[in-house]
This record gives structure tokens, C-alpha cells and sequence, in this order.
């Protein structure tokens, strides 16, 4: 497609070929495959000489078979049309919604577009609120973690951070703990970016950048608004996170997230944002850190040889090997698409800010200080909590392994 002088006509046969039957039925079948392999993302992206089409399953990307080349542009626009996004706006990334009936429920979807070399790659992520128990009791914690985060949420004030990279489950967790305290004695506000789910009771702000409604920017006005709990979508800037402190140390309960590999880098991360220790010492109550792990597909998982030596050997200084448990491993079948893997479950640790890691704070300590003292504190860390999952047979020792080794912390 060259860019012509008349924009009308190009949009005009974008539209034509967008709204042809085969394109409708392609698109409305990629959109219901995806409902149907429990997929959370649909990534369409256009190369020279394919169009690939990925869907993201339990976290881990996998291609399916590429509709034909020569349909880019129509199943593109097609997507585009139906997210309310401009289909003569090709050089700009944008951002819309759209709702698909499936398995007879609801799906909201969340569509970005951007420009590639080729035409634009979309990303559709889809949010099933069906599938969402927005239960603490239920996301899959460790009784130790599960206990310590109600008594923090009990808390009247202080902030609680969750921690862990893109796609690790922190925005579920902040929803259930908000779930929680929704009542009717409780004013809760949120600032998100984009809002994900909508939650009765709760007033949720959608940040706009565009017109100058950033975190900082809401956030200032939310405090007005006489909230008990506060939920910050992201600590992004020190800006935000000052409001943050100020507001814990005001008497709120504040909620919001990072981006780090662990709890006790919450810490330094904070540090480097250029908050003052002092500060965050007197309103850090509880960092928790997570990742979602793939459960093993019951009907192909395969029960592997292990002695305490071997576990020793592999997992120096973690949970000790428990005789009577039995180690599986993944292998895959036709119900987990050849995965070995089928859902997900989580694994966390929960740093508990006690006066020791306050003085650790006031001190400037290092992440991996104040790690050993929470560790010796009873803290279990991520790793323990997936070994955990390993000897209860949920999950394979590689699984643990690629979300905790620091160097592949990341999606």
C-alpha cells in the first residue's frame, strides 16, 4: 500500500476488504481460538512474506498456523474496525477495546497496534472476568504468605508493594487484597493504567497522559478525596512515589507495584528512585514478590528420579528433599497442545518490614543484606515457594528454575 494523496479511497478499500466474509470469519476465528486454547494474547504480526500469528498459553508464546499473506492489511484493518481505532492512522501506534461473544460469556479485549516494517502488529489481549477469582484466598499463595499478607491488608496504614516483571499476576493480587477491604466503611480509590477489570464499590481512575492526567497528577487530587485505601497502578517516577509516602505516612493504606527480580530490591529500587530512606523506612510495611509457574499437565507428567543428594546438589541452601514426595517432569501430550504444561499457579515471597529491616533501610543497606535478615526472619523466597510446588508434584524443577535464576527473571 503506498501512501496515496487520496487517504478517502485507501480507507474506503481497507474498509471494503476488512467487511469481505472471508476476512470477518477469519478474524472471528483466530479471536475464538484463542478463547478455546485459554490463550491471554493474541500477537498478529506481519512479516514479508507471512503473517504470523502467535497466542501466548500459561506465559509461553506459541505460533499457530499463519492465515495467508496477501490478507495483512485486510485482517489488520478488520481488527481495527472493530476496536474503534482509525484505519488511515498507519504510522502511529494506538490503542482501543473491543467485546467478543465465546463459550457464550463476555471477553473484553484490549487491542494495541504499532507500526512495523511490514504494516502494523497488533497485540490482543484478552480479559476474561469469568476466569478471574478475585480471591485471596485462592491465587495459589503459601499459607505463610497468604497469612502474613492479611495481616498486612489489616494494617491501617503504610504501603504494600507488589513486585515482580510484566505478566507475573501483581495487578490479581492488588484486586483481591482490594476485594478484601471493599465494604462499606471504606472509601478505596485506584489510579491504573489501563484499568483491567472493573470492581463494584471501588473508584478506579484511568490515567490520560495525553491531557495531563498522569499517576502524580490523580493521585493529587485522590487525596482530596478523603480515600482510607489507596491503589497505585505503578510506582513509575519519584513524583509518584513521594505522593505515595506522603499519603502512607498520612494515615492510608497505600497499594502499588514495581518492577524488580525480588522483595528486597523493592528496597534499593525505591532508594534509587531518590525517595528519602528515612521516609521510606517509617512507611514500608510489606513487599511481595511473584511469578505465575505452569502446573504440569496431569495426564502426560512423568515421575522423574531424585535423591536428596542430586535435590542438594541442584538447589544448594533451599528447602530440604522430602523422601516421600515424588518429582515429576513435563513431557506433552494433545491436551496440553504438546506443552507439558496446562494453567498456571503462583509462587511469592513476602518481605515483612520489621524494625530490624527498618534500621537496614535507615542504613542504606544492600538488597542482599536485608534479604539474609528476612530470610532469617522466616521469609521464604520465591524459589523455596517453587520447590514447594515441586515436591507437592504441581510443577517441574525447570519451571522453577527459569523464573528464579535472576538472569532469566524476566518474561
Amino acid at each position: 500500500f503506498a501512501d496515496t494523496d487520496d487517504d478517502s479511497s485507501l480507507v474506503n478499500r481497507l474498509k471494503d476488504m476488512a467487511s469481505q466474509e472471508p476476512v470477518v470469519k477469519l478474524v472471528n476465528s483466530l479471536l475464538n481460538k484463542a478463547v478455546e486454547l485459554n490463550a491471554s494474547d493474541i500477537h498478529i504480526e506481519p512479516f514479508e512474506h507471512h503473517l504470523a500469528v502467535r497466542y501466548r498459553m500459561d506465559g509461553v508464546l506459541k505460533q499457530l498456523d499463519s492465515p495467508p499473506v496477501k490478507s495483512s492489511a485486510a485482517v489488520i484493518s478488520r481488527i481495527k474496525i472493530m476496536a474503534e481505532l482509525n484505519i488511515a492512522e498507519r504510522r502511529l501506534p494506538q490503542d482501543g477495546r473491543l467485546q467478543i461473544h465465546a463459550d457464550g460469556r463476555l471477553i473484553d479485549c484490549r487491542v494495541s497496534t504499532t507500526p512495523t516494517l511490514h504494516g502494523e502488529s497488533i497485540v490482543i489481549r484478552l480479559l476474561d472476568k469469568q476466569k478471574v477469582t478475585l480471591d485471596i484466598q485462592q491465587l495459589g499463595l503459601s499459607p505463610q504468605s497468604l497469612n502474613g499478607l492479611m495481616k498486612q491488608i489489616k494494617q491501617p496504614h503504610g504501603i504494600i508493594l507488589v513486585t515482580g516483571p510484566t505478566g507475573s499476576g501483581k495487578t490479581t493480587t492488588l484486586y483481591s487484597a482490594l476485594q478484601q477491604l471493599n465494604t462499606e466503611e471504606k472509601k478505596i480509590l485506584t489510579v491504573e493504567d489501563p484499568i483491567e477489570y472493573q470492581l463494584t464499590g471501588i473508584n478506579q481512575i484511568q490515567v490520560k497522559p495525553r491531557i495531563g492526567l498522569g499517576f502524580a497528577e490523580a493521585l493529587r487530587a485522590l487525596v482530596r478525596q478523603d480515600p482510607d485505601v489507596l491503589m497505585i497502578g505503578e510506582m513509575r517516577d519519584k513524583e509518584t512515589a513521594s505522593i505515595a509516602i506522603q499519603s502512607a505516612l498520612t494515615g492510608h493504606l497505600v497499594f502499588s507495584t514495581l518492577h524488580t527480580n525480588d522483595a528486597s530490591s523493592a528496597v534499593t529500587r525505591c532508594l534509587d528512585m531518590g525517595l528519602e530512606h528515612y521516609l521510606l523506612a517509617a512507611s514500608l510495611n510489606a513487599v511481595m514478590a511473584q511469578r505465575l509457574v505452569r502446573r504440569l499437565c496431569v495426564s502426560c507428567r512423568q515421575p522423574m528420579a531424585m535423591t536428596a543428594e542430586s535435590w542438594n546438589t541442584l538447589m544448594p541452601d533451599t528447602i530440604a528433599f522430602d523422601e516421600q514426595a515424588t518429582i515429576y517432569r513435563a513431557v506433552g501430550c494433545d491436551h496440553c497442545q504438546q506443552s507439558g504444561y496446562q494453567g498456571r499457579t503462583m509462587i511469592s515471597e513476602l518481605l515483612m518490614v520489621s524494625d530490624a529491616i527498618r534500621q537496614l533501610i535507615l542504613q542504606k543497606a544492600d538488597a542482599k543484606t536485608i534479604e539474609q535478615i528476612a530470610m532469617e526472619q522466616g521469609m521464604q523466597t520465591l524459589k523455596q515457594d517453587g520447590l514447594r510446588l515441586v515436591l507437592a508434584g504441581m510443577t517441574s524443577i525447570d519451571e522453577v528454575l527459569r523464573l528464579t535464576q535472576s538472569h532469566h527473571a524476566h518474561d
